[in-house]
């Protein structure tokens, strides 16, 4: 092997053992599981539906060494509005955070410290649970855990999903999914 080529072989062999080396990020609860039904306690209360309107305990592992944040949030793409349905969004979680309790978005007081909840689609803040139309299609519940290149989003305190969202996805470092189902 020449000169040039050993350096070649030894720098993607270091490139691919670092690659390697770091597992991806993982979103895990022990309330909800992956494309299975999410118990009544997921439903929201209101608009018809009667659920206990808790948020599932969350916990995420394997994050990039440089995440400084994290945030969460729940989507529903099957919302029967044309943009879908936004049941929670948290940013400014602190890195050293890598769970939330069974109910945490449910009672904003058990937040990490200096985690900011924005406005859901229901006109409120904090966790909105699963309130599908009644007899429609089992809906996607995706939770979705952002680790973050920055400490604090500097954010508008009345910021729609959307505008959170933006800036969520221009500094994510990585992400993990945790897609449930709810029918009624």
């Amino acid at each position: 092997m020449k000169p040039h080529q050993t350096v070649l072989s030894l720098a993607l062999t270091s490139l691919f053992a670092t690659a390697s080396a770091h597992a991806d990020m993982t979103l895990t609860s022990s309330d909800i599981n992956a494309g299975e039904k999410m118990p009544k306690a997921q439903e929201f209360a209101g608009f018809g539906c009667s659920g206990s309107n808790l948020s599932p305990q969350l916990s995420w592992a394997n994050a990039p060494a440089n995440t400084k944040s994290f945030a969460i949030t729940a989507y529903d793409p099957d919302a029967p509005t044309g943009s879908g349905w936004w049941h929670w969004v948290v940013a400014n979680i602190p890195a050293s955070v890598s769970s939330l309790e069974s109910g945490a978005g449910s009672d904003n007081s058990t937040m990490p410290a200096g985690s900011q909840t924005f406005r859901t689609d229901y006109g409120s803040k904090g966790f909105g649970g699963a309130c599908p139309p009644e007899g429609d299609k089992a809906h996607r519940y995706q939770f979705k855990v952002f680790a973050l290149d920055v400490d604090t989003l500097e954010l508008p305190a009345d910021g729609s999903a959307a505008l959170v969202g933006y800036y969520l996805n221009a500094h994510a470092l990585e992400t993990a999914t945790l897609e449930a189902l709810y029918q009624r």
